[in-house]
């Protein structure tokens, strides 16, 4: 078939044209992602986000048959384990001290982003299995301990497993459309005490003459960027100590897909004091970042869940998917679901250790789901999904 795998520096090398027909094509086969869309992806590169200074050097599969590129793959060599919400310190920790060296590892993944989704794009399984083996072929040329691929959907994660890679679970919590027709009909669903506490949530986050925007599109300006910053670059340095994102990704992004983004802000008195960032895909609203300069009450819920739920069901979105962590979202109608990714390692007596753990790990999180779901805050489990 005259295939070939080439490992690129840089999303450039492959153009917008060809990434975007394998990640996003058009012909409807599959969900609009914007997280593995170029414009996203380019955007953390051209920004110093996610580039070889920050422990992300891009090293991008690209699968050609003759002069046709038919296949890519997000990936990244890494010399940490930062920014990918899969932790695996514990792994680099222990063959290290054992003698071997765990890092540079590559890392196939959106940097940055807890958001499931394909992560081998190419159109057909038998082209999945050459991207998988072209990894691998990177990774014997490059002398790696591994190779990682974070948040992919559960199909292609199970193919992963059946080529030979550890499989590994952890739980999310996702908020579902029941063909709502507004917020009133979702909190109808739920149990009264949640329903009531919902209710004044909103109520009191709202006090002190506080407006929420909600900007998309031609709506979003720089001066919206600016804001949204101070309060991302307040949270990240909290969180981790320094921000990942530079304040330059916000104004690319900004100009190449604002109609795939959704910033809700919050105002009091004239001036933005909080914000989350969101991403608009076919079936999912994809919420992010959040931070703020002000403290109040119920603010975060009302910015982060409460108004990113009362949009998708106004544009008819399948699910929200918050982000990662928060036990805290299961009383707000967000219920807990699996996430999938897949660990490829070459030192046997580390791959059987860690295999070892993942069964122990993997059984663990699925008990916790099941009984978490059985506290759910809905009158009766929601059938679907």
């Amino acid at each position: 078939m005259d295939l070939t795998i080439k490992a690129c520096s840089g999303i450039g090398e492959i153009g917008q044209t060809a990434w975007d027909a394998c990640a996003n094509p058009t012909d409807g086969r599959f969900a609009f992602d914007p997280f593995v869309s170029f414009s996203f992806l380019a955007a953390l590169e051209q920004s110093q986000s996610a580039v070889a200074r920050t422990g992300w050097a891009p090293y991008h599969l690209a699968l050609e048959q003759g002069d046709r590129i038919i296949g890519v793959a997000p990936m990244y060599l890494k010399n940490h384990s930062q920014g990918e919400y899969v932790f695996d310190y514990s792994w680099a920790d222990a063959f290290e001290r054992a003698g071997g060296r765990y890092y540079p590892k590559l890392q196939c993944a959106v940097p940055f982003t807890p958001a499931g989704g394909r992560r081998l794009l190419t159109d057909t399984v038998e082209n999945e299995a050459y991207l998988l083996s072209g990894m691998m072929q990177v990774a014997e040329k490059m002398d790696v301990s591994s190779i990682h691929i974070t948040f992919a959907n559960q199909e292609q994660w199970q193919r992963m497993g059946e080529a030979g890679f550890l499989q590994r679970v952890d739980k999310q919590f996702h908020w579902h459309n029941h063909d709502y027709g507004n917020f009133d009909d979702f909190l109808a669903a739920l149990s009264s005490k949640k329903r009531k506490n919902i209710r004044q949530e909103r109520r009191r986050a709202l006090t002190n003459d506080i407006q929420i925007e909600c900007l998309t599109g031609a709506d979003l300006q720089e001066s919206h960027w600016d804001a949204f910053y101070q309060f991302y670059v307040d949270t990240g340095s909290r969180k981790w100590g320094s921000p990942y994102l530079t304040r330059e990704f916000f104004s690319l992004i900004g100009e190449s897909m604002p109609e795939d983004i959704l910033l809700i802000l919050a105002n009091r008195d004239g001036r933005y004091i909080a914000g989350a960032i969101n991403f608009i895909g076919d079936e999912c609203l994809y919420g992010r970042n959040w931070g703020c300069i002000e403290d109040h009450a119920f603010l975060h819920f009302e910015v982060c869940y409460y108004q990113a739920i009362e949009w998708a069901i106004a544009h008819g979105l399948k699910r929200v998917e918050a982000g990662a962590q928060g036990p805290h979202k299961l009383a707000r109608g967000y219920l807990p679901t699996p996430t999938h990714s897949a660990h490829w390692i070459v030192n046997t007596s580390l791959k059987d250790a860690v295999e070892h753990y993942l069964k122990q790990e993997n059984r663990y999180v699925a008990e916790e789901i099941e009984y978490i779901g059985e506290h759910s805050p809905f009158r009766q489990a929601p059938s679907g999904d």
